[in-house]
């Protein structure tokens, strides 16, 4: 009889060996169950971006290294360019790349240790467009001396407006208000703002002089760092310095200093402080105006009293006294020369020259008026001889192009041209079918 020991060791089937590419998905599955939401630190290395948008790159410390990769669909959301030496803490799950039979860290969030990603994205945009010469003294431009229509780029519930309005309603009131709406925070609040900047910039092109925005005054009142940071993005830095409107960028208060204050024309603490550079063009305008009488009033008051001193000092001078008795002297001989019986012989022969001048000068406006009329007639004959209107009364025609241009040669047409002919009474579009 067989002992039961050695019958199992017969009884037992032989274990079916797993191809590669089986272990590798078991080996898959098992850790992207147990590491689903890992957290790890450490140091970027070999840091690359193909042409696909994804990010390779080895995360190590002083004695190991994992590689890494975090695909197009999450690193959008990534607010800054990692780079070499970089030390970061990054979120994800580890997974398997089954060809190769590698373990890798599959990365959805990324941020800089010891600092935060929003500087490091603020310090990365800021150096590329100082680069590019978009934060250039010289393309700065003076605001409007007295400005009409004041554009605002704001939230339409945020306390900006509120706080642009009351400023403009107490110190100038001559300024009009246009929002154009937009969010100034969140993940659309960038977009929005710049396009309401280009929306800006396309009324004015559409709109009469009178009609155009002078100032744009684009900001928002404060917040966090996160909450400002749509005014940092490179779209509304473009967007402010391609704007044709001057920009003043108002955003959060004193100390907060954003990209688009640096690509802006002028840069305000505030809304209010941006409403106040635009009140304070008129109030200086009026404070002058006022400086201006207030001067004219005092000078013309100094010249009345100088001008009454002299009268005063006239009127007590023995030499004015002296003068005054002699020409009433003279006046007096003169007096006597002027005879009345002289001067009425002297007025009867006037009135009889001035009464043969009037006839003459009537005769000759007569005969001058009657020879201007013939020549009149006869340069009215033959204007309208000449006159096109007179030809097109006997039967001609005027033909012109599309271009308003006479045509004079069948040249200037081909065939299916519009011909505008133009008759004695209304005109007709023709089409050309044939020509010789």
């Amino acid at each position: 009889m067989q002992s039961p020991l050695l019958q199992s060791l017969f009884d037992e089937e032989e274990p079916q060996p797993m191809s590669v590419s089986e272990l590798n998905s078991k080996v898959k599955g098992e850790l992207e169950r147990r590491f689903r939401d890992v957290w790890v630190e450490g140091e970027i290395h070999n840091f690359s971006s193909p042409y696909s948008g994804h990010w390779y790159f080895t995360l190590h410390d002083s004695t190991s290294l994992i590689r890494a990769a975090c695909y197009r669909g999450s690193n959008y959301r990534i607010r800054f360019q990692p780079f070499d030496g970089l030390q970061v803490r990054v979120r994800g799950s580890l997974t398997i790349y089954e060809p190769k039979g590698d373990y890798q860290l599959m990365v959805e969030s990324l941020e800089p240790v010891g600092e935060g990603a929003r500087r490091v994205a603020y310090e990365q945009i800021k150096a590329k467009l100082a680069a590019e010469g978009l934060f250039d003294a010289k393309l700065k431009r003076p605001l409007p001396p007295f400005p009409r229509r004041v554009g605002v780029v704001t939230s339409q519930t945020g306390a900006a407006l509120y706080d642009i309005i009351n400023v403009l309603s107490r110190r100038a009131r001559s300024v009009s208000v246009i929002l154009i709406p937009a969010r100034v925070q969140g993940e659309s609040a960038a977009f929005e703002i710049s396009r309401a900047v280009q929306l800006a910039n396309e009324y004015n092109d559409r709109s009469d002089f009178a009609a155009r925005i002078d100032t744009l005054i684009v900001g928002r009142g404060g917040g966090s760092n996160e909450d400002l940071w749509a005014f940092n993005e490179e779209p509304v830095a473009r967007a402010i310095r391609a704007s044709a409107i001057p920009v003043i960028s108002a955003v959060g208060h004193q100390v907060d200093y954003t990209i688009a204050d640096l690509a802006a024309d002028v840069r305000a603490a505030t809304p209010s402080a941006a409403a106040e550079l635009v009140a304070q063009r008129e109030e200086d305008i009026c404070a002058s105006l006022e400086r201006r009488t207030d001067d004219l009033v005092r000078i013309m008051s100094l010249q009345l009293l100088e001008k009454r001193s002299q009268l005063q000092q006239l009127e007590i001078s023995t030499v004015v006294l002296d003068r005054l008795r002699k020409a009433g002297s003279r006046l007096e001989a003169i007096n006597t020369q002027l005879s009345p019986l002289r001067l009425a012989s002297k007025v009867g022969d006037g009135k009889a020259r001035l009464g043969i001048l009037s006839q003459r000068a009537d005769s000759a406006v007569v005969t001058a008026v009657d020879g201007k009329l013939k020549s009149l007639k006869i340069a009215a004959a033959k204007l309208d001889a000449l006159s096109p209107l007179a030809v097109l009364g006997r039967g001609f025609a005027i033909a012109e192009n599309e271009k308003g241009e006479i045509l004079r040669d069948a040249a200037q047409v081909e065939v299916d041209d519009l011909v505008k002919v133009k008759l004695a009474e209304g005109s007709l579009t023709t089409k050309v079918v044939s020509k010789d």
